[in-house]
């Protein structure tokens, strides 16, 4: 029986891989339109009501910290983006948890599912409350990446178990790097320009992006219906009820195996620092050398195509070598080296050089990090424990933009990433501790 699933196996990682860069792609197709998208609804719902009231406490924030209006803006937008990942924080470990219980496959079809009524919410968004209600969907119901992450785990040996993490990656940094710019393409159409009659349904000028969104996910849904076969048999399903977690941070900390709480606290840490990167980056970019949106576009997009170099090829072929533990480490002191870079250097080619440092770093460290939580567990909570993993990833997306923005508007931007880097020493000493996982 086991000569067969041999030959299947590519194929299984190439459907993972698609399943996640659509799903990615749909997911940060929004990323660009913040600062207009909350513009919009600030300029049409922000004069009374419970938004006009939340915008009158932002300004009042913001006098105190002896700053402008635009400021206000700006934190409110931060701590609005914030809700997606405050509620995939507390949902990836159920739904990792969930798909241990009852397989990947039926998991997938109920997320991609529900992120796609989310999108559905966000393209008759015609007002402001129905976009906040579309975000709580698509937060609730964002469980794909841990769920797929798990079926690599499912379908992958221990041996290439951390090479093939560097293939969520490679899908992560592409999506990534594809979905902005979808996003800003597609925000350049408006159909209320030509057809203002659609806004008595709810089409507003964003409703293009969250189209585009809606019909990769519906693609996404097919392709999972059509294409992904199970990767957990029922032998190997766990009859726990973890799949009903209400606590996060409980079930963080109640980790039994050391070396998985270990890796997780440190990688928390990491994250912290790196989000506090991407978040002030183009801040810094414009700050010191006047950088537009469209050139702060290439920015990102070089630095996510760092990243997909590093973790699609250079850490595919480290690993062979190498353990993950030295790996890990060598991911960290770069990015920390890195941020020192961006954060102290004040000409563009210090930027790029040290850009291209800390995605060498991040590009080591999260498949290397993904792979020992996978290897430090058993194949009956691979989901449940990379759910919690990425909770915690969501954790540090959810606080860090709000804590990054008040420093850098207050201490400007060399304190963020100053910060940063010390916190990247910080995940240094944690991950001391951790042993070679056996493979």
């Amino acid at each position: 029986m086991t000569a067969p699933a041999s030959p299947r196996r590519p194929l299984s990682l190439g459907v993972i891989f698609l399943t996640l860069l659509i799903d990615l792609i749909g997911f940060s197709i929004i990323f660009p339109l913040g600062p207009d998208l909350i513009g919009y609804y600030l300029r049409t719902d922000g004069q009374s009501g419970i938004l006009g009231w939340l915008l009158a406490e932002s300004d009042s924030l913001a006098r105190a910290l002896g700053k402008d209006h635009a400021f206000a803006a700006v934190l409110f937008g931060g701590v609005l983006f914030s809700l997606y990942s405050i509620l995939q924080f507390v949902f990836s470990p159920f739904w990792g948890a969930l798909s241990d219980r009852r397989g990947r496959r039926g998991v997938l079809l109920m997320t991609v599912a529900g992120t796609a009524l989310g999108y559905l919410v966000w393209l008759l968004s015609g007002s402001f409350w129905l976009f906040v209600a579309s975000r709580i969907v698509c937060g609730a119901f964002s469980g794909n990446l841990s769920v797929a992450t798990a079926a690599v785990a499912d379908v992958t040996t221990r041996q290439e178990r951390s090479r093939a993490m560097g293939l969520v990656g490679a899908a992560y940094g592409l999506g990534l790097v594809t979905g902005p710019m979808v996003g800003a393409a597609a925000a350049q159409i408006n159909l209320l320009a030509r057809h203002p009659s659609l806004e008595r349904f709810g089409i507003n000028p964003f409703s293009v992006p969250a189209l585009v969104s809606l019909l990769l996910c519906a693609v996404n849904l097919a392709w999972v219906k059509r294409s992904f076969r199970e990767t957990l048999p029922e032998s190997a399903r766990t009859e726990t009820r973890e799949a009903r977690l209400r606590n996060p941070i409980r079930a963080i900390l109640n980790l039994e195996n050391p070396s998985v709480r270990r890796a997780n606290i440190a990688f928390f840490v990491y994250s912290l620092a790196f989000v506090a990167m991407e978040t002030s980056l183009t801040f810094l970019a414009a700050e010191r050398f006047g950088y537009s949106a469209g050139r702060n576009g290439i920015l990102l997009g070089y630095l996510g195509i760092c990243s997909i170099v590093t973790q699609g090829f250079i850490v595919r072929i480290l690993l062979k070598k190498v353990d993950e533990v030295r790996v890990l480490a060598g991911g960290l002191v770069s990015t920390g080296v890195g941020l020192l870079v961006v954060g102290l250097g004040y000409q563009q080619w210090m930027m790029y050089a040290g850009l291209a440092i800390v995605a060498m770093g991040s590009g080591l460290v999260n498949p290397s990090i993904t792979g020992l939580i996978s290897l430090y567990s058993g194949p009956a909570e691979q989901g449940r424990v990379l759910g919690i993993f990425r909770s915690l990833g969501s954790l540090s997306r959810a606080i860090t933009p709000i804590l990054a923005g008040v420093v850098f508007f207050i201490y400007g931007s060399t304190s963020v990433f100053v910060a940063a880097a010390v916190l990247a020493a910080a995940a240094i000493a944690l991950s001391r501790g951790l042993p070679k996982a056996a493979r």
